[in-house]
């Protein structure tokens, strides 16, 4: 398997669910690196709660986040690309007020929440910036819009079609997300690719959510980690095992390592 990039999700593929990188899972990474392999992390998360895990991997390479809307340098972690979603934002407040959510709107100078959760608790923790405002989002004044998400606790594919003709929309289980028209974790690949002149045939791409789909379809080579849906483990090449039992690794030992041997010390 002729591979010279990886682009790897975090939560569900590189994280256990305590948001911690298994010795495994970094060794192998390790070795991808050792081997001159170019490994990226591609993220549904902001900035500030990807660039920890981006230091303590040591890796050296742009960070794909919010779902491909900005992608950050390496060493400065300034936006070398952003792109913004527009919607009609009274009519978004008013359709998210009638019913019971929580609303999180990124943006480029920080996050906006109509309340605090234990994920945004967490995020400020680790990324040590409190959301720029918590309440309600209709009296609040940004822009620059990244992402939107709307966490509703089930699916609502019926609600989030409504906006499918501003944005692109991201189903998850609990709710959706908007990002801009045709932006996606691949749309961001496809730029970085461009910047190294690595071919989409010479990619794998490893994921478990419904932000991955475009990047496990397109790359070279999709891998879907066994938590993943059924859908989501259609679009991929290969299925590895789950996140909490190192499926990351056990992809990466099997198919890319060409010897394998222990890089951490």
């Amino acid at each position: 398997m002729n591979v010279r990039a990886v682009f790897i999700d975090m939560d569900g593929t590189l994280l256990k669910a305590s948001n911690t990188i298994s010795s495994r899972n970094m060794e192998a990474i390790y070795g991808l690196i050792h081997q001159g392999v170019q490994v990226f992390l591609a993220t549904g998360r902001h900035y500030e709660v990807t660039v920890p895990y981006h230091k303590e991997l040591e890796l050296q390479t742009p960070m794909i986040c919010l779902n491909g809307a900005s992608i950050h340098d390496a060493v400065t972690g300034k936006a070398m690309q952003m792109t913004t979603v527009r919607v009609n934002e009274e009519r978004f407040h008013h359709l998210t007020a009638e019913i019971p959510c929580n609303v999180m709107i990124h943006t480029a100078t920080g996050l906006y929440c109509k309340q605090t959760n234990e994920e945004i608790d967490y995020w400020t923790n680790v990324g040590q910036i409190p959301p720029r405002y918590i309440g309600d989002l209709r009296r609040a004044t940004y822009q620059d819009v990244l992402k939107y998400s709307v966490r509703t606790g089930a699916p609502s594919p019926e609600f989030s079609a409504l906006f499918e003709k501003e944005a692109e929309v991201i189903n998850w289980n609990d709710g959706f997300e908007l990002v801009a028209p045709n932006v996606s974790k691949w749309s961001a690949i496809k730029t970085l690719l461009r910047e190294y002149g690595i071919s989409p045939n010479e990619v794998a791409a490893i994921g478990d959510g419904p932000n991955d789909l475009e990047m496990l379809r397109h790359a070279g080579t999709g891998v879907a980690m066994g938590n993943a849906s059924d859908m989501v483990k259609a679009a991929a090449d290969f299925v590895t095992g789950h996140h909490e039992h190192d499926g990351l690794a056990e992809f990466i030992e099997r198919y890319l390592l060409k010897s394998f041997v222990s890089y951490v010390i």
